[in-house]
């Protein structure tokens, strides 16, 4: 009876540990677009962290952006100036600007009317090397 226990209890626990790994700590994506290439092919698969410390430039993040997920790269955080449709602005506290690598095809913060990100939107960041 125990070893039958056993055959039941060991899958279901990996099971129930993958499950919290990645609702909790891992993020597994897909690069639909150009927007990040060369750094990220289109049909690429990406994995991220969903435990981070403060981000910073350079950072490759995937957030949320009207009712979508994207992946873009960190450009100037909180209190870095920007220059956004002939304007200069300040990055608000606790935000973002973010631009894809592709500059020729990418939907990012240089055309979203308001174009910072809050941080909050932010679900990981891209785990490089």
């Amino acid at each position: 009876m125990r070893k039958h226990k056993r055959k039941i209890v060991v899958p279901l626990f990996i099971m129930v540990m993958s499950l919290l790994m990645f609702r909790f700590v891992l993020f597994i994506g897909y690069v639909p677009t150009e927007s990040m290439e060369p750094t990220l092919r289109k049909g690429s698969f990406i994995i991220g962290s969903r435990i981070f410390g403060e981000l910073e430039v350079g950072d490759i993040v995937v957030f949320r952006h009207e009712e979508k997920l994207l992946v873009k790269r960190v450009a100037r955080v909180e209190g870095n100036i920007v220059e956004h449709r002939g304007e200069k602005k300040t990055v608000p506290a606790g935000e973002l600007y973010l631009l894809g690598d592709n500059e020729r095809n990418s939907w990012d913060s240089r055309f979203w009317e308001y174009p910072f990100v809050s941080e909050e939107n932010v679900y990981a960041i891209l785990m490089t090397s």
